[in-house]
């Protein structure tokens, strides 16, 4: 593991910063302890039945949770831009929500966008209980200072849209409007997703339809953008097993209207589990087993100590899919206050299309 310890979606570790955990603390805990026992959180058992819009809210019982927006866009001229945005929670203990300042939800919220000259970042962190950050389910909202996402008129409960989007630092903001037509897709087995042969697992459902249309600002150069987005919901209690460092996962817009959610959770032992999901463009899906899926990395980019798997070649027989994906830009490195790796990607071969890429643990 690298020296400044990873964080994304699956690894929640601002609860970490927002708790003056040092260091050692958090490199001994794993990714913010989620490879040890969730005792006193929730479980995460097969047969769930999900509830929108009651299942776009928070999920307080459960020790993580993520809203995570990725857009593929374009301007005018036809040059790409990647945009991220991400709220997290992480509960610091079990048990009854505390009132106010005793609230023991934390949020972090991370924002970036890419070109191929540059990637820009930044990061927010709140306490749960003050009205800071958080999320309502119905209308849905979810925020953490003046960042939002927030339904719009029209907003359709099992679509999760119409919403708007947006997010500023020093250097960089946008403000997205993201559509769409088709429905939520349920990860894994009807949205319990496992990430190991043994009982880890979350809860995991996705918007890939999204197409998404507005303005990115990067510098005082505003520009008009469209293009497709993916948003994905889940949340756990112990999603990581304590032989696992890290994944690599990603999820794909093909040409053709499919779309591919897959991942490898690396293990120790180099027997690592894979998952993968085939959209197709009318929303159902198809599980790939993880003996299907072939996952190798052809090309590394240094990026201060670390060597980062920037450029994949993926092979799934049974979909006869054999592509090459490449960065719009190598340097997309989350630095953050535990960085990762995330940015978009374009891929060719038997498929086409872009993508986002996510490499955690490197």
């Amino acid at each position: 593991m690298s020296d400044s310890f990873s964080i994304t979606r699956r690894a929640l570790l601002g609860g970490a910063v927002l708790l003056g955990l040092g260091r050692n603390r958090a490199r001994a805990q794993g990714f913010a302890g989620l490879g040890e026992n969730g005792e006193g959180f929730a479980p995460v058992v097969p047969g769930k039945t999900f509830s929108f819009a009651a299942d776009h809210g928070p999920h307080s019982d459960y020790r993580i949770e993520w809203w995570y927006l990725t857009a593929n866009l374009r301007d005018a001229s036809g040059a790409a831009y990647g945009v991220q945005w991400t709220l997290f929670r992480q509960a610091a203990r079990p048990g009854p929500q505390g009132e106010g300042w005793a609230n023991q939800q934390l949020w972090m919220g991370h924002a970036a966008v890419t070109r191929a000259d540059t990637h820009r970042t930044t990061e927010k962190f709140a306490r749960g209980g003050i009205g800071q950050a958080g999320v309502e389910a119905k209308p849905f909202q979810a925020w953490i200072d003046d960042w939002q996402m927030r339904g719009v008129d029209g907003l359709r409960d099992d679509l999760i849209a119409p919403l708007e989007l947006n997010a500023m630092a020093a250097d960089f903001s946008y403000t997205l409007r993201l559509d769409a037509d088709r429905p939520l897709v349920l990860q894994g087995d009807g949205g319990y997703s496992r990430k190991s042969e043994r009982e880890q697992a979350s809860y995991y459902y996705s918007q890939p339809f999204f197409k998404a249309a507005g303005r990115i600002t990067i510098g005082d150069k505003p520009v008009v953008v469209s293009g497709l987005a993916w948003m994905d919901r889940e949340w756990s209690s112990q999603p990581l097993a304590s032989d696992q460092t890290g994944w690599d996962w990603l999820s794909l817009h093909l040409n053709s209207g499919e779309k591919l959610m897959l991942y490898r959770m690396r293990q120790t032992d180099g027997r690592n589990f894979a998952s993968a999901n085939w959209i197709l463009p009318d929303g159902k899906t198809r599980q790939i087993a993880s003996a299907d899926i072939a996952m190798t990395p052809k090309t590394w980019t240094e990026i201060g100590n670390r060597k980062i798997p920037t450029t994949w070649e993926i092979a799934i027989p049974p979909l006869a899919l054999t592509i090459s994906c490449v960065p719009l830009n190598p340097k997309s490195w989350m630095g953050t206050s535990f960085a990762y790796w995330e940015g978009p990607i374009s891929f060719a071969g038997s498929h086409g299309g872009v993508g986002y890429l996510e490499l955690t643990g490197y």
